[in-house]
């Protein structure tokens, strides 16, 4: 774990700042430094400091994971975006066929729900209504 300290004087912002201004709760915030997401660092009194480009940060980690990526994907990924004029692209080459077959993967997953809710609609087509009570 990444632990520095800080003088209690010295500018970043608390977990609760962090968590009002990213929109998560700080809970999360906890959970993405247990995985190695995020690295405050401490003041002398073991407060947690962040930097201000941590709300970009986590707002990533929060897309991120929305996308269905795991944590442990995410510590490799996420050092490796930079920000593109058409949104988020890769700077590290070596993870492109990783996120292809991370889609691939999604997309099995899609099609295999969408099979499930045709066969509830053929169940649910094929079935009388209940009587209104």
């Amino acid at each position: 774990m990444d632990v520095r300290l800080k003088s209690e004087g010295s500018r970043g912002v608390r977990i609760g700042e962090l968590s009002r201004r990213a929109g998560v709760s700080i809970r999360s915030l906890r959970y993405y430094e247990e995985q190695n997401l995020l690295h405050p660092t401490r003041q002398p009194s073991g407060y947690r400091v962040y930097d201000d480009g941590d709300v970009v940060r986590v707002q990533r980690i929060q897309a991120l994971l929305a996308a269905g990526l795991s944590t442990r994907k995410i510590e490799h990924i996420l050092p490796c975006l930079q920000q593109h004029d058409d949104g988020l692209a890769l700077s590290c080459s070596d993870l492109y066929d990783e996120l292809v077959a991370e889609r691939a993967e999604l997309l099995d997953r899609i099609d295999t729900l969408r099979a499930s809710v045709d066969a509830l609609d053929t169940v649910i087509t094929a079935s009388p209504r209940p009587a209104a009570v």
